[in-house]
């Protein structure tokens, strides 16, 4: 068993920051790697950004390059989204998510762990 538990959500105003953070526990294997997803208000579930364990190497969405920096703890087994520079259309539960394979996916199907969500809500 995988538990995520995520932390981090709230409301901030346009511009403001927020860092998320998602912590890993139970039967965890050596090579696996992270994610982050949103799903805002009406729309489905899509790939925020992802992060390998192995290497640490990244990969994001582009409606957040430059803005989200998606980073890791090996020791702690914890992933954190620093956001920055929010924008309304940010708004969304934010998901955090466990995967297997070696390779960083944007596919919500090949991860097989997710946490509860946080609700992230930006004003404007």
């Amino acid at each position: 068993q995988v538990q995520l538990v995520e932390s981090g959500g709230g409301l901030v105003q346009a511009g403001g920051s927020l860092r998320l953070s998602c912590a890993a526990s139970g039967r965890i294997f050596t090579n696996y790697a992270m994610g982050w997803f949103r799903q805002g208000p009406g729309k489905e579930r899509q790939f925020v950004a992802a992060i390998s364990w192995s290497d640490g190497s990244t990969y994001y969405a582009d409606s957040v390059k430059g803005r989200f920096t998606i980073s890791r703890d090996n020791v702690k087994n914890t992933m954190y989204l620093q956001m920055n520079s929010l924008k309304p259309e940010d708004t969304a539960v934010y998901y955090c998510a466990l995967d297997w394979t070696r390779y960083l996916s944007s596919r919500k199907d090949d991860y097989r762990y997710w946490g509860q969500g946080t609700q992230v809500t930006v004003s404007s």
